[in-house]
């Protein structure tokens, strides 16, 4: 992708990603699903998921699997609602640079 991928519109991304899984999702799933829109390394998009859980978006818990614990997030009421303001915020931007690209006055 030649555009620059700024914080809000990762943890945009990031927050619609792990809200599909109610119980909440692990990293590495989290890393796939959000590779099919960006392209995006693991050491990129673990201090994203800190972030989150910083700003008391994301939850996590441990839980065992195959003899090991895997860390699940999963959104939380403040990131539900977040995901909401990036939502209307992401409909108004894209409407006006589609506007803009279509030759019309994005004004």
């Amino acid at each position: 992708m030649v555009f620059n991928t700024g914080a809000a519109l990762l943890d945009a991304i990031v927050l619609a990603v792990v809200i599909r899984e109610p119980e909440g999702t692990y990293g590495y799933k989290i890393t796939q699903e959000v590779r099919d829109v960006l392209e995006i390394s693991e050491s990129t998009l673990y201090p994203v998921l800190r972030r989150l859980q910083r700003d008391d978006c994301l939850e996590v818990y441990d839980m065992e699997y195959g003899g090991r614990n895997r860390r699940y997030y999963k959104v939380t009421e403040k990131g539900n609602i977040q995901l909401g303001l990036y939502k209307a915020e992401w409909r108004n931007y894209s409407t006006k640079i589609s506007t803009m690209f279509e030759g019309g006055c994005a004004g």
